[in-house]
């Protein structure tokens, strides 16, 4: 089976959950099929049906957006920024279609649209409110007279009123009439920021809330207030329920006007007007209703609601938390119906749930749990635990998970296999300090092990019966054993694959290995000593006896088992090593680090495979799932990413580019074969292969009439193939080799094509820059190569026989006849050419006397050497016939001389390239 197994190389990005939503204003689409909500420097859209972000505009100057507003036909998106800019967007396209100054001195804080989404009012922190009519692009309106800022605007719902609410900080209800620019009345009721308006249907009554904990009934046509209701909490918005429909369920008994609001304590309730009566509150789990009572009067109340808006056509309900959590409720019921978490603020752990890994349970910056479904991203809001929640496990089968947090307590809850939905079914607090690390046992759900601040273990035992009990009756926990086990706080511990193992890291450098096997008490086996700096992470290996443990000194160890001996040591993270996981059956590791990296090593060789870069701040969870086949991560920048092990994948496509490869190959190699050069031209070039184009272009000159031919071939390919080309040519200039063949396909398109359509090719101007000194190069070392093929042929002239007399004829000079197998140095290519080489050759010839053929083929170094025994052989004649002369020994001494001088003139010869002086004219040109 190990044999078998392949290692992972690589990781992908499958899905991420990304922060949409960090505060400010809120608004539904009216076919209420989108979220639009504001993120820094965005206005995000949320599609609801699949809890993705589906489009996004973001102002060019990164200022942050402080108001936005979408018209009521959907069709336009007003954005205004702390740079003074009103900016109109198309954003299913997110493009900007119009931006103009605001004339605000000071940002916008609030606006709004009229119900025929021609009038946009919008109010600013300099007291002003000024209106806009964005079809005829020019502002109508600029009221004054509020003091401070302008948090609230709003049209009458009867736009043949012309009215327009506004409140800013002195309390009061400004209701201004936009036929005559005036502030007819100011509603004064409210001793607070007034929060929002709603009004009936038939505009004749509104509702308004404030911060002073009340809500007011207006008579809009004596425009004096009907009733005061007190709620007893800060109230953030109101919604008037429809008439003539059923809310029995949520206690309206009656056919007078109901509202609903919502504030700081956290629920729903629903109020009878008439009678300034609570006749509905929403429950809460019990635990988030002790702590919103003990803190209602704080401001930072996470259960607190920012914002209640209404969902007329769905009969639906949507709230936005502190937490920066939307939640929909269905009415008649006020039934939960979904949730969105815009932010998730730190996330500290995070854990694959479910079957076939369908969920992730994520512990975040507080201390609700939020368990999200990946294929729709909805997300189901845990209460139970009361501060910070630190570290998450789950149980093997995936349905169970335990949980720890700053509050002294653990937690264990149960996944619905068939609905999904997660409840908590037991709980345990003895420790006295935060609890930072938890895990579970491996073959069945028997037990769970905690390490807290208080420098001690405990294990506790779980009951038989986990199914899911009355939330008063939640099975408490009782501890097994509790062990003092580090000097400082306890990191992290883990239980071994057979359960009967335990390991612990703490801050104060060590680890170590505990027995769970005795009865009433951990026994300690042996403490790992070697990390520099405390330890974050501790991990059994599944399949041998190793134990993985990784430390903020940088640094990933393994150790044995058996002695406690550092086996192997990983460095390549540039901070803290917060977490490592095995992966592929114990082959593998993956680490998270401070430096926002996730890296996979392989343990046999010491390498890191992969680093995977996809944060920008520490990754403090990291889980792979049961299959091994995914991988999730969360850190500290509020991002969750699932990544998808690719390894198969990449190695298909390698495989599958490879065949690719060969069948083009093939096919080149055809195509060369059967001489159709245009389409073999066209296939190298799009392999992008420049050594291929290069063969077939040396295979085109090697034909007759080549020049042609190239010249045609070339002016027929692509204008994308031709700067191709282009590029290749200026590569193989830089080549004496190829730089005869770079020439030739230089000469076409530079004869051929206008320098205008030249210097539109990609990077024209570098490669033709990059040309020229190389052909100068070139151009030198030709005339070089000229110049001694021109001194060889007139030594080649003026050779004379060794030791022949002076008197001898000039008719009996030695043989230049031509021998079989030579090669001619130069090729005459036009009559012009030839003229002008005869008048080098008589001018070369005048001592001679005569004319000699200088197409004469020159002979190679082999045949050098027959003539120099050819010589030879006549001096011996000479020498048998008496007529030796005094200077044979100046003679011996110049035949030497004139062997080496031959045999250096002859590999001189060998170097000589095949060119023609019309080539050398292209080269000059």
């Amino acid at each position: 089976m190990a044999t078998n197994l392949q290692f992972k190389t690589n990781y992908a990005v499958s899905s991420k959950i990304e922060p949409f939503y960090k505060g400010g204003k809120v608004q539904f689409s009216t076919d209420e099929k989108y979220i639009f909500c504001t993120c820094g420097s965005r206005v995000n859209v949320l599609e609801i049906g699949t809890g993705k972000i589906v489009h996004s505009t973001e102002h060019d100057d990164q200022e942050d957006i402080t108001s936005f507003a979408l018209s009521c036909d959907d069709e336009m998106l007003v954005t205004a920024s702390r740079a003074l800019l009103l900016k109109q967007w198309d954003w299913r396209q997110a493009q900007c279609t119009r931006s103009w100054r605001a004339i605000h001195t000071v940002p916008v804080a609030s606006m709004t649209f009229d119900p025929t989404s021609t009038l946009l009012a919008t109010g600013g922190c300099d007291g002003t409110i000024k209106l806009w009519d964005v079809v005829k692009q020019y502002c109508t309106h600029n009221l004054k007279g509020s003091s401070g800022v302008i948090h609230l605007v709003q049209f009458h719902p009867d736009i043949s009123l012309l009215q327009l609410f506004s409140s800013s900080l002195d309390c009061g209800i400004r209701l201004w009439d936009l036929r005559s620019s005036q502030c007819v009345c100011v509603l004064q009721s409210h001793y607070s920021a007034v929060t929002s308006l709603t009004f009936s249907a038939d505009g004749a009554t509104m509702v308004s809330s404030g911060r002073d904990k009340i809500c007011t009934v207006w008579d809009l046509k004596k425009r004096t207030a009907k009733r005061t209701v007190p709620v007893y909490e800060a109230v953030e918005g109101v919604v008037l329920l429809p008439e003539n429909q059923d809310f029995s369920q949520i206690g309206v008994m009656s056919t007078d006007l109901h509202f609903v609001t919502a504030g700081s304590k956290g629920v729903l309730r629903v109020w009878e007007a008439s009678t300034a009566r609570c006749v509905y509150t929403q429950t809460l789990p019990s635990s988030t209703a002790a702590v919103s009572e003990e803190g209602e009067e704080e401001e930072g109340n996470p259960w607190s609601l920012t914002y209640l808006l209404p969902l007329p056509a769905s009969s639906r309900l949507a709230t936005v938390t502190a937490e920066h959590n939307i939640v929909l409720y269905q009415l008649p019921g006020l039934t939960t119906q979904q949730q969105f978490v815009g932010y998730n603020d730190e996330v500290l752990d995070v854990k694959f749930l479910g079957k076939g890994d369908s969920h992730i349970v994520v512990a975040t910056n507080s201390c609700q749990l939020k368990v999200f479904e990946l294929l729709t991203n909805s997300c189901q809001i845990l209460y139970g635990h009361t501060d910070t929640v630190l570290s998450l496990d789950v149980f093997k089968k995936g349905f169970h998970f335990a949980s720890c947090a700053k509050d002294k307590s653990v937690r264990v809850w149960q996944m619905d296999s068939v609905s999904g939905q997660v409840c908590c079914v037991a709980q345990g607090s003895s420790h006295t300090n935060a609890v930072g690390s938890i895990s579970c046992s491996r073959m069945k759900a028997s037990f769970i092990v905690s390490g807290s601040q208080d420098c001690t273990v405990k294990v506790w035992d779980l009951p038989a019966d986990l199914s899911p009990a009355e939330e008063e009756d939640i099975h408490q926990l009782t501890t097994r054993t509790t062990e003092k086990a580090h000097d400082k706080d306890i990191n992290s511990v883990t239980v071994s694959p057979n359960d009967k193992l335990l390991a612990s890291g703490s801050q104060d450098r060590t680890a170590k290995l505990w027995s769970l096997a005795g009865e009433g008490h951990l026994g300690l086996l042996g403490v790992f000593w070697g990390h520099r700096r405390g330890i974050w992470a501790v991990c059994f290996s599944p399949v041998d006896q190793v134990l993985a443990t990784s430390s903020a000194d940088g640094t990933t160890k393994l150790w044995s088992l058996q002695d406690f001996s550092c086996l192997k040591t990983f460095e390549g993270h540039d901070a803290s090593v917060l977490k490592v996981i095995f992966v592929s059956r114990g082959t593998q590791l993956l680490t998270s680090g401070s430096d926002g990296l996730v890296k996979l090593w392989t343990i046999k060789t010491n390498e890191c495979v992969k680093t995977l870069d996809a944060h920008q701040d520490k990754v403090w969870g990291l889980h792979a799932s049961r299959k091994d086949d995914k991988m999730v991560t969360g850190s500290a920048d509020s991002n969750i990413t699932i990544w998808v092990d690719v390894t198969e994948v990449e190695l298909a496509e390698e495989q599958a580019k490879q065949e690719d490869q060969i069948l083009k190959q093939q096919e080149l190699s055809n195509l060369l074969h059967e001489k159709k050069y245009l389409k073999a031209l066209g296939l190298a070039i799009s392999l992008d292969q420049p050594h291929t184009v290069l063969t077939v272009i040396k295979a085109i000159r090697q034909v007759e009439d080549n020049h042609k031919l190239l010249e045609k071939t070339v002016l027929k390919l692509r204008l994308d193939q031709k700067e191709s080309l282009l590029r290749y040519c200026a590569a193989w200039n830089t080549n004496a080799r190829n730089c005869l063949d770079a020439q030739a396909v230089l000469q076409v398109l530079l004869t051929h094509l206008p320098p205008e359509e030249l210097l539109q090719y990609q990077g024209a101007r570098t490669h033709l820059e990059g040309l020229i000194p190389y052909t100068e190069r070139h151009m030198q070392r030709i005339g070089r190569l000229l110049q001694a093929s021109m001194f060889l042929d007139y030594m080649w002239q003026k050779m004379r026989v060794t030791g022949a007399p002076a008197s001898m004829d000039q008719d009996e000079e030695m043989d230049t006849s031509p021998l079989a197998q030579t090669q001619p140095l130069f090729m005459m290519d036009s009559g012009s050419s030839e003229n002008k080489q005869d008048e080098d050759n008589r001018d070369y010839d005048c001592d001679s006397g005569h004319d000699e053929d200088l197409n004469c083929p020159v002979e190679e170094a082999d045949d050098d050497v027959s003539v120099t025994r050819k010589a030879s052989v006549n001096g011996e004649k000479a020498k048998a016939n008496g007529k030796q002369h005094s200077e044979s020994e100046e003679s011996s001494d110049e035949e030497e001389e004139r062997d080496e001088s031959e045999q250096t003139t002859a590999e001189a010869v060998k170097c000589l390239p095949v060119i023609s002086t019309l080539q050398c004219q292209t080269l000059a040109s």
